[in-house]
């Protein structure tokens, strides 16, 4: 079986398990989804939802968290993980979008990435999420599955984002990211499959006697 094969199996899966899939993280608007992005980072959507639940009722846009002032987003985030320099970068970056863009958040990945703590992979999640922007957004999590599923064999997120992209029809792929992601937590776990034991890994290798090690990226 090539990788064309078990990219079109592995999309069968997936469909037939995820035939729906809700968005993790839940958000008001495109602003609130870009915080709560940033929020999760080391940090489970869980926990995200259970802290931003208090939050965005009334604060949900860039004016709301600069009139704030970074103190006080320390303390309604103070339940979450690297709270301060999270606090710090949701300031900055209120205080840009207020300056610059007019309280809006901008709609392509160059002006996404030059704002304070965002990432291609954060960026990709606001334009696939937020904007509806065919994106493809890639995590250690979404690498290691790749590997694991002879989707991938690249050392790093950048080039497993482009081999998937490859892969898979681009209409698929703002929903395919999130379903990888669920069938990840619920059936390939890092430590539960190794590799062997999923539906997924038994179609794709299923003479794979030992577990498969993932390269970091």
């Amino acid at each position: 079986m090539n990788e064309i094969q078990r990219a079109k199996l592995v999309l069968k899966i997936l469909n037939k398990t995820y035939p729906t899939i809700k968005v993790p993280l839940k958000s008001r608007n495109t602003f609130t989804l870009l915080i709560s992005v940033l929020l999760s980072a080391q940090c489970t959507d869980v926990n995200v939802n259970n802290v931003t639940k208090n939050i965005y009722p009334k604060y949900y846009k860039p004016e709301h968290f600069v009139k704030l002032g970074r103190k006080k987003i320390e303390t309604l985030i103070k339940k979450i993980g690297i709270f301060r320099i999270k606090a710090k970068s949701i300031y900055n970056l209120s205080k840009i979008l207020v300056e610059k863009y007019q309280g809006k958040v901008p709609n392509t990945y160059e002006e996404l990435e030059q704002l304070p703590s965002v990432g291609h992979k954060t960026a990709s999640v606001v334009m696939s999420q937020g904007f509806g922007h065919p994106a493809f957004p890639v995590d250690t999590h979404i690498h290691r599955l790749a590997q694991r599923w002879g989707l991938t064999n690249g050392k790093n997120v950048v080039q497993t984002e482009k081999d998937l992209k490859r892969l898979f029809p681009k209409k698929n792929w703002n929903k395919l990211h999130l379903q990888i992601i669920y069938y990840g937590r619920e059936y390939c776990k890092a430590r539960d499959c190794y590799g062997i034991s999923c539906k997924i890994c038994t179609s794709c290798y299923p003479n794979r006697k030992k577990p498969f090690i993932a390269k970091k990226p």
